[in-house]
């Protein structure tokens, strides 16, 4: 191989595609990224055999060619060019590294020795605006916990319909909904005839955050039986730039829908930031189950937040709110709600409960296309 690219290029691709690799003593192959000189493109790969990432750059190739790298190795060597534009050679499964004044060179291994990533059928896909899923995912995405006796819930449910697209995330302790709906605004195209509906393992879906920009671009979702591939394109080209490939988490994703309460029995309306401050404050005071207690009395115009330290001491504080419906007392853990709230843009929220025993949903108002469930402690 033979070719000079742009050292700015050069280091996108490689800190993409760098990390999911790591130390592997059962196949040392998977610390490399295969690196492929095709007609005026580079493309770089890497996989850890359940997740796999794909860029490519534009580059002047004089001679084609593929070798597998050390990916840290190539990582550290490549941030350290300074000049602008750098030409690489292979040689006998050595990387030979050349700019203005650098030189350097990096033991390789059989291409061939690379793991196979998965192709797939491009007959049917999904095309969604980039930013509005990346968005959406950050919404949900830290929710999911990883179970090895529900691995169903390890990851983030996907749900494609005529108009929307649901993502969801539970712990089973609580869930995160988002719904991305389009109608007639586009920046969404379903080619499938069917809803369709997958599950993505929390670690693909922080990387595939990672890769999708701001910017108003769209990026196509492909489906195999048993994986999913995330495909950007080149700003103004019809060609990949990066392809992430995943294994779906096997299994049905519970009936979520089922355990959201429809009427709430207590509600309360405050302001969001003010009501993450006192939620935060009162946590300093949780103990180690990170418990706080919300008083609530539709009597009054506030609520009263406490928690308590057997060996810190106790904090209690009030709140301006809204009351509606029953007396009530009851525990959640605060660090759980504080999170649902970060989640939220709005200015004032909900949060509905059923008594103590029951799921209470927090809801941003004038967004109906987020809520969060959360389970209370038992008091």
């Amino acid at each position: 191989m033979n070719f000079t690219i742009l050292t700015k290029e050069l280091k996108k691709g490689i800190s993409l595609t760098e990390k999911i690799t790591g130390r592997n003593l059962t196949l040392p192959i998977l610390d490399n990224v295969l690196i492929e000189v095709l007609p005026n493109f580079l493309k770089i790969s890497s996989t850890d055999l359940e997740l796999g990432i794909q860029w490519w750059g534009l580059c002047k190739t004089e001679k084609e060619g593929k070798i597998a790298i050390p990916a840290k190795l190539f990582n550290q060597v490549v941030n350290a060019i300074p000049e602008e534009k750098v030409t690489i050679k292979e040689k006998s499964n050595t990387l030979l590294i050349e700019a203005k004044n650098y030189k350097t060179q990096i033991k390789g291994m059989p291409a061939d020795d690379f793991p196979i990533i998965p192709t797939f059928s491009k007959d049917l896909f999904v095309e969604i605006n980039a930013g509005k899923l990346k968005e959406g995912l950050m919404s949900v995405v830290n929710i999911a916990s990883v179970s090895q006796i529900r691995p169903e819930i390890s990851g983030i449910y996907f749900s494609f319909e005529k108009e929307t697209v649901k993502l969801v995330a539970t712990d089973s302790f609580r869930l995160a909904e988002k719904v991305l709906s389009f109608g007639s605004k586009g920046g969404y195209k379903n080619t499938f005839k069917e809803p369709i509906a997958f599950i993505l393992p929390q670690k693909a879906a922080k990387e595939l955050i990672n890769i999708l920009t701001d910017e108003d671009k769209d990026i196509k979702i492909y489906l195999s039986e048993s994986q999913v591939l995330f495909e950007t394109y080149l700003n103004g080209m019809e060609h990949q730039e990066i392809n992430l490939i995943s294994r779906q988490v096997e299994g049905e994703y519970p009936s979520y829908q089922e355990i959201i309460p429809k009427e709430a029995k207590t509600k309360i309306t405050v302001n969001k930031d003010d009501f993450s401050k006192q939620i935060k404050t009162a946590g300093i005071f949780g103990g180690r189950t990170n418990e706080v207690i919300l008083k609530i009395e539709p009597k009054e115009k506030e609520i009263e937040i406490y928690s308590q330290d057997s060996e810190m001491g106790e904090s209690t504080l009030n709140l301006l709110s809204k009351i509606e419906g029953n007396d009530l007392k009851i525990s959640f853990n605060w660090k759980f709600v504080l999170e649902g709230l970060d989640n939220m843009k709005a200015s004032e929220v909900t949060f509905e409960m059923q008594g103590n025993d029951g799921p209470a949903v927090i809801k941003p108002i004038g967004d109906p296309s987020y809520l969060y469930v959360i389970m209370p402690i038992k008091i």
